[in-house]
């Protein structure tokens, strides 16, 4: 069993920047996978960015160039900085790990306003 908690998110104004964090407990040594996940209103969930055991990112096309994903030494945290942010990044964006199972987080609020 792995628990995620994320934090970070809320309100920012178009072109601003904010940063999600997510930690990571339990089974934490059987992570192949974390990364993040978003989900705006009517929309179908999808992938914003990923980074394996090995450290091999993934970046959806729509953020290349904006957000970056990382993590700490101990590869319990995943951290996603979002930069030059859109209206159309709102959604609530979800922390997930892979093991031999999917875990996701509850899931943060991020708005951008115009």
């Amino acid at each position: 069993q792995v628990q995620l908690v994320e934090s970070g998110g809320g309100l920012v104004q178009t072109g601003g920047s904010t940063r999600l964090s997510c930690v990571a407990s339990g089974s934490v040594g059987l992570i192949e996978v974390m990364g993040w996940y978003r989900q705006s209103p009517g929309a179908q969930r999808e992938l914003v960015a990923s980074i394996t055991r090995r450290g091999s990112i993934n970046l959806a096309a729509s953020v290349l160039g904006r957000f970056t994903i990382s993590r700490d030494n101990l590869k319990t945290t995943v951290y996603l900085t979002m930069n030059s942010l859109k209206p159309e990044d709102t959604a609530v964006y979800y922390c997930h790990a892979a093991t031999y199972s999917d875990y996701w987080g509850q899931g943060t609020q991020v708005t951008v306003s115009s």
